[in-house]
């Protein structure tokens, strides 16, 4: 089966249970899955039940579509992701990007869980990412391009859109909540960086580094969605502080900021046309 049919059967088997089409997409990381709760008159759909799609298999991710109202736009969330150290190609980890956009999505706000590389950032800030560092050594673009899709060589010197960041900027100061911006890094994960590694993602420019977000944007660039990007700084990356890196301090840190989390990002929602 090609890409684009792939694409279509999904996005078939998906609107035949929704009354509404989606235009916000979201990608909720690890441990932020709890704003798919908020969402008002659910349409729940388990990855395993749509075609083509994988399981999410990491802790934090429940693995399904939740798609309804939040704040009087219909979204699409993502109540967890798909993540190449899980052994899937990056065609299936961007999949869903591919998806949403079929369905008409055109505005994506991407959240994951970061480990904090700029040594003023604490664990529980709110990044928004302004730009990325691809270190997973290889591209979701690789491979034929269908033009229908994208374009061959896709732009990305404006990966995460400005117009969004502002949105953000202004969310966050009518809530009266301190966030940070920075560049995120992606690399594959399943390893947390050795300090070595932190440091030389610092020398490169990185504030916070993860093993996700970097290929979905990618696709959704090339798809021409707009794109936001938020962080949650749940601990601090390798040699910062003298203690080691664990997958339950990082969901116990995102629940810490549940509530600033869910708070910002309605607002940004509630914001987008």
């Amino acid at each position: 089966m090609s890409s684009n049919e792939m694409i279509v059967h999904a996005k078939e088997y998906i609107e035949r249970k929704l009354s509404s089409k989606p235009s916000v997409g979201l990608i909720l990381g690890s441990g932020l899955g709890v704003l798919a709760d908020e969402i008002e008159n659910p349409v729940v759909i388990p990855y395993k039940d749509i075609p083509g799609f994988p399981s999410s298999t990491v802790a934090g991710h429940k693995g399904q579509f939740v798609i309804g109202e939040l704040e009087g736009t219909t979204v699409a969330a993502m109540q967890g992701r798909f993540h190449f150290y899980e052994g899937y190609p990056m065609e299936l980890v961007t999949l869903p990007v591919r998806v949403m956009k079929e369905m008409g999505v055109d505005q994506l706000i991407v959240t994951n869980a970061a480990g904090g590389i700029n040594e003023s950032f604490e664990p529980g800030n709110l990044m928004i990412i302004k730009d990325h560092i691809n270190m997973f050594g290889t591209n979701p673009l690789i491979g034929p391009n269908d033009e229908s899709l994208g374009v061959r060589f896709p732009d990305m010197s404006q990966a995460y859109t400005e117009e969004l960041i502002s949105l953000a900027e202004e969310a966050a100061q009518k809530l009266n909540l301190e966030v940070t911006k920075g560049v995120y890094v992606g690399n594959t994960g399943p390893v947390y960086e050795t300090p070595a590694e932190v440091r030389m993602l610092r020398t490169l420019g990185g504030d916070a580094v993860g093993m996700s977000t970097v290929p979905e944007v990618i696709v959704a660039r090339h798809s021409n969605m707009k794109v936001l990007g938020i962080s949650c700084i749940s601990n601090m990356a390798a040699g910062i502080l003298d203690q080691p890196l664990t997958h339950d301090e990082v969901i116990e840190t995102t629940d810490k900021v549940r509530a600033d989390f869910l708070q910002f990002v309605k607002a940004i929602v509630a914001k987008m046309q």
